[in-house]
């Protein structure tokens, strides 16, 4: 057999967007772009910053002597200096240098992070829906994820983590703003779950919390809490893919509480993990960048045009939705006629329009639709938007 059975079970269920996404190539080559209106993959489009592109051309113009070469795993002191002055200033905590690892993404940052506290066979608590990516993430660590259902607002359902928390809960991760949903979690909400966790530390074990923070700068008139303050025991993964639109450059970090007991040992151990899981260290060129853009950020205002005119296109068309507070997706409701969100996804298809179902996030019955396209593209999907659901139904 050419790869392991593990990875084979893997390929037979990849990843829902990146199917959706390469169908939508394909459609693009036979209609031609314009004709396809796909929503499928959450990236950005909208242009880095000028501060970004001015950074980039000052510092790659420097070409210091070892400027490309390795530096400590947990990334360059001064990068993390400045970063842990920005966690403070959203965050509520007093960290430090010591309290910042920098990540090639938030995707290694999770992945280190799990491998850090885990062992095979424990279980990481995550509220339904969310990203698919983390089913992934858990198996690579053989950790077992346990979805928990939300609130019908898609806020957290307190009761139904602390029904799934026992014995061998490392952690409780959560994701807000929110994909798919756009959800941004309340200041109480994280307070009540920090609260149930605490009661639940107190029978034995001592559980993490987690946030996965790659849209915390991308939010639509609300204030996006801090979530480090809320409790001792808990880390904070981000990145600059989103709100800098740099996805490939591949550039995030870890914040660790110091509060955390044992902090110093939890640091060590989430560099190790990066550097064996193959990360080394993240890309030092955008160390040094980010470390003089911690004040700037894309135009949120774009994608707050886009949510607002795929809303009205949405209300048009008869189809349900949740209102994002952040991010850029709408999750919507599956029109009812006792079909499934697979189908429904499939029928839009047949109008060139491209969507990813629920049940790749472990909602099943919605589907969610990336808003980081042109503004043409939204509008110019109306008609078919409608044509699909009258022939739905």
């Amino acid at each position: 057999m050419a790869i392991s059975e593990s990875v084979q079970k893997a390929l037979a269920g990849s990843s829902m967007i990146r199917k959706m996404f390469e169908e939508g190539l394909q459609l693009k080559k036979q209609y031609g772009s314009d004709k396809v209106f796909d929503f499928s993959l959450g990236n950005p489009d909208v242009d880095p910053p000028k501060e970004f592109q001015d950074t980039l051309v000052k510092l790659a113009a420097k070409n210091e002597k070892g400027s490309h070469g390795y530096m400590a795993n947990a990334g360059y002191p001064f990068v993390r200096d400045a970063l842990a002055k920005k966690i403070n200033r959203e965050q509520g905590v007093q960290t430090d240098a010591s309290h910042v690892v920098m990540a090639a993404g938030a995707a290694a940052g999770l992945n280190a992070v799990f491998k850090a506290i885990c062992n095979p066979g424990d279980e990481i608590i995550v509220p339904r829906p969310y990203f698919v990516e983390y089913r992934a993430y858990a198996a690579n660590h053989q950790i077992k994820l346990v979805e928990a259902d939300t609130l019908e607002n898609f806020d957290l359902d307190i009761k139904a983590i602390g029904n799934a928390l026992n014995e061998k809960t490392a952690a409780v991760l959560v994701n807000s703003p929110n994909n798919p949903t756009g959800k941004v979690y309340s200041a109480e909400a994280l307070t009540s779950l920090a609260k149930i966790i605490k009661e639940h530390n107190s029978k034995g074990r001592v559980v993490y919390l987690i946030s996965d923070e790659p849209y915390r700068e991308i939010a639509y008139g609300i204030d996006v809490p801090p979530f480090l303050s809320c409790y001792d025991n808990s880390i904070v993964v981000s990145s600059y893919s989103k709100n800098l639109s740099l996805p490939g450059e591949r550039i995030g970090y870890i914040a660790v509480n110091p509060a955390i007991s044992d902090k110093d040992n939890l640091i060590n151990g989430i560099v190790y993990c990066l550097r064996v899981l193959g990360f080394v260290n993240a890309p030092a060129l955008m160390q040094r960048i980010v470390a003089e853009l911690t004040e700037a950020a894309v135009d949120i205002d774009i994608y707050a045009k886009r949510r607002d005119a795929f809303m009205k296109v949405l209300d048009k068309a008869g189809i349900q939705y949740a209102i994002p507070e952040g991010a850029f997706y709408l999750f919507c409701k599956v029109p009812e006629t006792g079909k499934s969100d697979t189908e429904f996804a499939d029928h839009l298809k047949k109008h060139l329009i491209l969507g990813v179902p629920g049940s790749a996030f472990g909602k099943p019955g919605w589907l969610r639709f990336a808003y980081c396209v042109d503004e043409k593209t939204i509008a110019a999907s109306a008609d078919a938007f409608m044509q699909a659901v009258e022939s739905w139904k």
